[in-house]
């Protein structure tokens, strides 16, 4: 699922100030490449696995320097598959959203600061 008004999408960052405050609320810059990241925070419930994935992509330098700036590009939420993968469209039991939606606001207000 696609998380629309967030407030985060187009949200400019350094790379530094965004992997600090992301790391302090969970996520992990995972998947990353000279011009693209993403950040992931697992919300486990019951016996499943989600991960709540921000996407971000580069407009100013690469992401070797911690003074590259990222932009916040889309925010999704979904289910852990087998062997390594997520599905997006399964639905998200109600209490994975509200944590998802929990963490996503205090990342705004982090970055804001």
């Amino acid at each position: 699922m696609i998380i629309e008004n967030t407030g985060l999408n187009s949200v400019k960052s350094d790379l530094r100030h965004l992997d600090e405050s992301s790391t302090k609320l969970g996520f992990v810059r995972w998947q990353w490449e000279y011009y693209r990241a993403t950040y992931d925070l697992k919300i486990e419930h019951e016996k499943s696995e989600y991960f709540l994935r921000i996407n971000t992509r580069a407009v100013e330098g690469r992401l070797e320097s911690p003074y590259a700036i990222l932009i916040i590009e889309s925010v999704y939420l979904g289910v852990s598959t087998f062997p390594h993968g997520l599905d997006y469209a399964s639905p998200v039991p109600a209490p994975v959203v509200k944590i998802a939606d929990q963490k996503l606001n205090e990342l705004k207000k982090l970055l804001s600061e």
